[in-house]
C-alpha cells in the first residue's frame, strides 16, 4: 500500500465504517472488525480526527487509533500500530 492513502472524512452506519479518501474513493469495512468502535457511543464516534498526515484516524474519547492502510488488510481483526 502506498503511504499516500489519506483520509478526508469518516462516516458510520449500523454495519460499516466508511472512510472517504483524499482521492475521492470510499472504503468500507464491517464495524464488527473494530470492537472498540462498536462499543462506543455515537458522540464518541463522531469525535475523530486524522493523524499521521492523514493516514490514520484517532478517536480520543476511547483512546483508539486506526491506520487507514490497515483497512485494506485481509485479516478479520485490525488494530492500529
Amino acid at each position: 500500500m502506498s503511504s499516500s492513502i489519506k483520509g478526508k472524512s469518516v462516516h458510520f452506519d449500523e454495519r460499516y465504517l466508511h472512510v472517504e479518501l483524499a482521492d475521492k474513493r470510499i472504503i468500507s469495512t464491517p464495524m464488527e472488525w473494530y470492537p472498540e468502535l462498536g462499543n462506543a457511543s455515537f458522540e464518541q464516534l463522531k469525535n475523530y480526527h486524522f493523524i499521521c498526515r492523514g493516514t490514520g484516524i484517532e478517536w480520543p474519547d476511547i483512546d483508539y487509533h486506526l491506520s487507514i492502510e490497515s483497512m485494506f488488510a485481509t485479516t478479520e481483526y485490525r488494530r492500529a500500530a
